[in-house]
């Protein structure tokens, strides 16, 4: 391990830490604590991450803050754009990890442009579901709060006092659920220190039914998406293991319980893949089971993997898959294809990256 990282290692990141930790640091150190919300102001309503470029503090406390605190555990190292209006963050953590972030724009019904940041929350995944590439490499380790959180600050816009992004989908790299603590900490930073509005907010998960039944007895704010994608044990079995030790029937219980406690309609996350899961047949099915969840559909084509088999239907196979939802009355979408010139797919960009640097 470097020096550099050593030393990161001693200091706190800044976005951890509550107002009153803060101002009794500062109480101690011989400072005044009112100085802790001017801190705090700087950081959360100006977006000034950097303490030398806080203008309002004296020299000696700007010192201090430095060797005390942090405020990123993430270095951004390259960024794609899409011709279909996407980006691809790259990022190196302390200990060399890489994970990504992507920023989705889409239209709106009323002409305006809707964006959107998906986020991860482990290196890896331990998953193991076969479309995926964040699954290729393995699962390394969960990130923690400050990781999260370093991925959000990547994408503001100082002048502008804003948050380049309208919604935050928590589905990238890694299963969110299995680092729960970790990913409601950085959520809870995001949405009371910075005021983003929790229905803004979607976790995704892959269907750790006893996770979802935990967040029906806690106080959760946030939007819920299932990563469906089949409407069978049988199918699902094929393509996600989480299945066999949470078959369908258990987790739409969960999620049944969740939606009676929450009051919010879920979202079923369903990746079409060619003559897999596109049929007709599955449309049907899928309808019968949205229905019964009171659930939103989103469709997916599949995103190809290059290290994967998989194939996304026609375009015209996919409409057709939506107008079945539809005429049973759905609340349902078509995501259009986004960043499949940039490696977007969930962990895509990384493996391809680690698996050059492994090479080198």
């Amino acid at each position: 391990m470097s020096e550099q990282i050593q030393i990161e290692n001693k200091r706190k990141c800044f976005f951890t830490i509550p107002l009153v930790f803060l101002s009794d640091f500062l109480s101690t150190n011989g400072f005044e604590k009112y100085r802790a919300k001017q801190i705090f102001e700087s950081v959360y309503k100006n977006f000034i991450f950097d303490f030398d470029a806080m203008s309002v503090l004296p020299a000696p406390l700007k010192k201090i803050l430095t060797e005390h605190f942090y405020f990123s555990s993430a270095e951004l190292l390259s960024e794609k754009k899409s011709k279909q209006d996407a980006g691809k963050f790259l990022f190196k953590l302390n200990d060399g990890a890489l994970i990504e972030s992507v920023l989705l724009t889409a239209p709106t019904d009323d002409g305006d442009i809707r964006k959107t940041i998906c986020i991860s929350t482990q290196v890896g995944c331990a998953q193991g579901c076969k479309f995926c590439a964040s699954t290729q490499n393995g699962f390394k380790r969960n990130l923690t709060s400050d990781e999260i959180i370093s991925q959000f600050i990547t994408f503001t816009e100082r002048k502008e006092k804003r948050f380049i992004f309208e919604n935050v989908v928590v589905m990238g790299m890694g299963e969110p659920l299995a680092n729960l603590e970790n990913v409601l900490n950085a959520l809870k930073i995001l949405n009371e220190n910075f005021a983003f509005g929790a229905r803004r907010i979607t976790i995704s998960t892959a269907g750790l039914a006893d996770k979802i039944l935990h967040l029906a007895q806690i106080d959760f704010p946030y939007r819920l998406a299932v990563s469906l994608h089949a409407t069978s044990d049988e199918i699902r079995n094929q393509i996600m293991p989480i299945n066999k030790k949470f078959p369908l029937k258990e987790l739409f219980d969960a999620l049944k319980i969740f939606s009676q406690k929450s009051k919010r309609m879920i979202t079923l996350e369903y990746i079409l893949i060619e003559s897999l899961n596109d049929s007709l047949e599955s449309a049907k099915s899928l309808a019968k089971i949205a229905k019964n969840l009171h659930a939103h559909v989103n469709l997916i084509p599949y995103n190809t993997v290059e290290e994967l088999d998989w194939k996304r239907p026609s375009l015209a196979k996919s409409k057709a898959f939506l107008a079945c939802l539809e005429k049973e009355k759905i609340s349902a979408s078509l995501r259009h294809e986004k960043g499949s010139d940039i490696e977007a797919a969930c962990g895509q960009l990384a493996l391809k990256t680690a698996k050059k640097i492994a090479r080198i």
